[in-house]
C-alpha cells in the first residue's frame, strides 16, 4: 500500500490534513472514511480498514475533520453540519482526481456523517457504518456535565477520552437538531451496519434504529466483544475483512487482464502486525493471511509461509487427477490431499548431497468407482502435477530491492 499525505480546504477554507491510501496494484474503486467524535484520521480501526481495503483494489482517503488531528481550524466553531461539508469537500477533491467516492464508511458519530452525506453524493454504491449513532444528538452525553455551562456561556471547556475540546453551542444545538430517520429510509445505496452488542459509548439499540430505517439492500453485522473505538487489532481486522467482503457484492472490483507474460498476476505480500509476524497475502481478488504459531512468536491466524507451500502442492495435486479423471470420463467422485512437510538428511532421501533437504509427503484419497489400473494410473498423474514439478526441479528466485 502506497499512502500520499495530501491536504485540501475544508468547509471554511481551512486546509483539512489528509491520506490517501492507494493500491499497488490496479485502482478499482475509491472509498471516503469519516472518523469518529474527536479522534483522527490515524486511529488503528482507520489505518486497519484502509490497508485492507487498498490490498483490494480501493483507494481510501481518510482525513481528520476541521480543528482536529493534524487539520487546521477551530473546533469550537464546528457543527456536526459542518463536518457533512467537510465530508462534501473531501469527495469534491477525489472527484477532481477522477477518483469519486462509491463506498464511504464512518465510525462513531462520523458514521452519522455519512449517513447524512452519502444522498447528497452522486455515485455512492455502498455506505458502511461502525458503532454509529441513530440521533447525532446522543454524543452530548460525554459531556453532559457541561451542558448548562455551554448553554450559558456559549461554550465551555471539556474533557474527552483524557484530551480537552472547547464544545460551542452552536455545536450542541446543531446536532440535537438533526434527524436521521428521513436519510436513512431514503438512502439510494446498499448499507452495512456494524455494532459491538457491548458498546458502552453507543448503545445496540442504535444499530437496530438505524437497520429498521433503512431499505434493503442492507445488513446487520455485530462486532461481538469489540470496544467501541475498535482498539484491539483483531477487532479493526474482523472489521475491515467484513467491509471487504460486502462491498465486493456491489462495487465492481474485477482487475484487468493481467499482463502477458505473468498470467497469474503478481502475488502481493504485506506486514499486517509489525510487533508479529502477521502477513496480509493478496493474490488478484483474493485475500488470505499468513502467520506463525505461537511458539515461534506469531500469533496462529493464518498458514506459516510453509504451510502455504503445502497448500500449493496439494491443491496443483488434486485439480490435476480431477482433470485427467474428467478428460478421460473415469468414475471419480472426490479427491483429497494430506501434505506435511519436513526436513530430513539428503542421505535419507536417496540424494547425495550431505545437506538437509525440504521433503513433502503426499497422502491421496480418491473415492469412486475406480479399477485398480485407473487408481493406480492416477498415483502416476499425481507426480505431473505443475506445482510437483517445480518442487523437485531446481528453481531460481531473483530478488531486488525496491
Amino acid at each position: 500500500m502506497t499512502t500520499e499525505r495530501i491536504t485540501f480546504p475544508g468547509h471554511s477554507g481551512d486546509t483539512l490534513s489528509a491520506r490517501l491510501d492507494l493500491p499497488e496494484g490496479p485502482h478499482l474503486a475509491t472509498a471516503l472514511f469519516a472518523h469518529c467524535f474527536t479522534c483522527s484520521k490515524d486511529i488503528p480501526a482507520a489505518r486497519r480498514i484502509a490497508a485492507r481495503l487498498a490490498s483490494m483494489g480501493i483507494a481510501v482517503l481518510r482525513f481528520d475533520f476541521t480543528g482536529l488531528g493534524h487539520s487546521k481550524g477551530e473546533f469550537a466553531n464546528t457543527t456536526f453540519s459542518s463536518n457533512v461539508d467537510d465530508l462534501h469537500a473531501a469527495a469534491a477533491y477525489l472527484l477532481s482526481r477522477d477518483m469519486a467516492p462509491s463506498l464511504l464508511i464512518g465510525h462513531s458519530l462520523g458514521g452519522a456523517a455519512i449517513l447524512r452525506a452519502a444522498g447528497e453524493m452522486t455515485g455512492v454504491k455502498a455506505v458502511a457504518t461502525i458503532g454509529a449513532p441513530y440521533d447525532p444528538g446522543h454524543v452530548t452525553h460525554n459531556f453532559s456535565d457541561a451542558l448548562d455551562d455551554i448553554t450559558t456561556a456559549g461554550k465551555a471547556q471539556v474533557d474527552l477520552g483524557g484530551r480537552p475540546f472547547v464544545i460551542g453551542k452552536g455545536f450542541v444545538d446543531d446536532v440535537k437538531a438533526q434527524m436521521l430517520g428521513p436519510v436513512i429510509k431514503n438512502l439510494k445505496a446498499a448499507l452495512l451496519v456494524m455494532h459491538a452488542p457491548r458498546d458502552a459509548v453507543v448503545g445496540i439499540e442504535n444499530a437496530t434504529n438505524i437497520f429498521a430505517a433503512a431499505r434493503h439492500p442492507k445488513s446487520f453485522v455485530t462486532l461481538d466483544d469489540a470496544d467501541h473505538l475498535i482498539t484491539q487489532a483483531r477487532d479493526a481486522e474482523y472489521a475491515a475483512d467484513v467491509i471487504a467482503a460486502w462491498a465486493g457484492r456491489y462495487l465492481n472490483l474485477t482487475p484487468p487482464a493481467p499482463p502477458i507474460g505473468a498470467p497469474e498476476g503478481i502475488v502481493r505480500v504485506a506486514e499486517a502486525d509489525a510487533a508479529g509476524f502477521l502477513q496480509d497475502v493478496q493474490a488478484g481478488p483474493h485475500h488470505l493471511l499468513s502467520d506463525e504459531p505461537l511458539a515461534y512468536g506469531g500469533t496462529n491466524r493464518g498458514p506459516s509461509p510453509y504451510g502455504l507451500l503445502a497448500a500449493g502442492l496439494g491443491a496443483c495435486t488434486s485439480m490435476t487427477l480431477r482433470m485427467y479423471a474428467r478428460r478421460k470420463g473415469w468414475p471419480l467422485q472426490h479427491v483429497s490431499v494430506d501434505v506435511s512437510h519436513d526436513k530430513v538428511h539428503a542421505q535419507d532421501a536417496s540424494t547425495p548431497a550431505a545437506t538437509n533437504i525440504d521433503l513433502f509427503r503426499r497422502r491421496i484419497t480418491v473415492t469412486g468407482d475406480l479399477s485398480s489400473d485407473q487408481r493406480q494410473k492416477l498415483l502416476e498423474i499425481a507426480d505431473k502435477c505443475p506445482v510437483h514439478k517445480t518442487l523437485e526441479a531446481s528453481s531460481r528466485v531473483e530478488t531486488e530491492l525496491v
